[in-house]
């Protein structure tokens, strides 16, 4: 893939936070670079950046897919209650580091593994200072 200014920029602004955008997030972001950018654009090139291993795309269940510009191996925190999604500093699950090698119990019914969704779930700091200002 040639790193075109529009992949660069879009590729910038996405390392350059923390916060795990949606693409419709990273656009605006974006778009205040390159004004003339379109949603399409910035979709199709963060796609593209996924399937090369550039970026991280989260899927979570029942939200949209966020981008994480670190595309090293680590493990997501999304809150239960606002949808926020952190970085969990967590030593990787030796189980399941290779799907491929995971040690069954059963049949799986005809199935090959080949990934998995891992999803930790939790309260972020502001909501549990909501959550403690209520009671």
């Amino acid at each position: 893939m040639r790193m075109t200014n529009q992949r660069e920029i879009i590729l910038e602004e996405l390392r350059n936070t923390t916060s795990h955008p949606t693409a419709d997030e990273l656009y605006l972001r974006v778009k205040e670079r390159l004004p003339r950018i379109s949603l399409a654009t910035v979709y199709r090139n963060l796609e593209k950046m996924a399937e090369l291993g550039l970026i991280q795309k989260i899927k979570t269940s029942g939200y949209q897919t966020r981008f994480d510009g670190n595309p090293n191996f680590h493990y997501h925190i999304r809150c239960i209650y606002c949808g926020k999604i952190d970085d969990l500093p967590i030593r990787p699950i030796k189980a399941l580091e290779d799907p491929e090698h995971i040690e069954l119990d059963g049949d799986l019914g005809g199935y090959k593994v080949v990934g998995f969704n891992l999803e930790f779930l939790g309260i972020c700091p502001e909501c549990m200072k909501t959550l403690n200002n209520k009671k």
